[in-house]
């Protein structure tokens, strides 16, 4: 079976689309075709505009692209978002696309240490795009619409592989800036309970976009939520402490705080946030 369609692979998190959402425009202004997303399906769907349908990597539809048995299914072209140190991948994939494959590298080596004072240190938003001139393919950057608002939202989270801000930091905030009468509410993880008065918890990223369309301030250590945060137009305000910030910042308006470099503490945050809200 020949397609004459473009296979978009991407098989990152919530926050790595994120950042490669000026590429997606990219891709779709550059190509005719039709252009097929291939990735984490609840993730992917959020950028559905960009695609002319989203599959899920899950599905056994695609067991193909991983099985050492050959396949007759063919694609115009296989455009492959990712790490692939190796070669692999590409390699494995090659025969499915009758057209050369095209590899955007997802970031830049070393991105997992903090190199922030190494002057080549590259936001992955501009390593991806910087990537599309190589294949004749002009860039083209979302830019993120602001929204703003009154309000502050706060999403703690527990760390696991990453070292996080701790969530007793976050509570004494809630409580200092609702002292101050300002509107916050705690978005909370589905693993972490704060027993708060506003705190809520949605399960599903298209309520979450819905709740980010109110605009505001968000606030939360380097996570997948904040970059979706940053590509919905809130302010962020992000606490580094195991990577670089001048790497892996959320997209958009926002501040970012990094551990060992700044004073990472609640007054500190409260002051960035107090100022912000003075500029709304």
């Amino acid at each position: 079976m020949n397609s004459e369609e473009i296979l978009c692979i991407h098989l990152g998190g919530l926050g790595d689309l994120c950042l490669s959402e000026s590429l997606f425009q990219s891709l779709r202004h550059h190509f005719h075709a039709p252009l097929v997303g291939l990735g984490t399906k609840r993730f992917l769907s959020l950028f559905q505009e960009y695609f002319d349908r989203v599959h899920g990597i899950e599905s056994a539809r695609w067991l193909y692209l991983f099985s050492s048995r050959p396949a007759e299914i063919t694609w115009e072209r296989i455009v492959f978002i990712g790490k692939d140190r190796e070669g692999s991948l590409r390699s494995r994939w090659q025969p499915f696309s009758r057209s050369p494959l095209l590899f955007i590298e997802m970031y830049p080596e070393g991105a997992f240490g903090n190199i922030s004072l190494q002057a080549q240190a590259t936001h992955v938003e501009d390593f991806q795009l910087a990537q599309l001139a190589r294949h004749g393919i002009g860039a083209l950057r979302k830019e993120v619409s602001p929204r703003p608002g009154s309000r502050v939202i706060l999403y703690p989270e527990k760390g696991f592989k990453k070292e996080k801000w701790h969530e007793d930091n976050f509570i004494e905030l809630y409580h200092s800036l609702k002292s101050r009468d300002i509107e916050t509410a705690v978005m909370e993880p589905f693993d972490l309970r704060l027993g708060l008065p506003e705190s809520i918890t949605l399960t599903e990223l298209t309520d979450v976009k819905e709740f980010f369309s109110e605009g505001g301030i968000f606030v939360s250590n380097d996570s997948g939520m904040a970059h979706f945060a940053g590509a919905c137009g809130l302010y962020t305000v992000t606490v580094f402490i195991d990577f670089d910030p001048v790497v892996w910042h959320p997209r958009g308006a926002g501040r970012f705080l990094r551990k060992g470099v700044d004073e990472v503490n609640t007054a500190l945050v409260e002051k960035i946030i107090m100022d912000r809200l003075a500029l709304s």
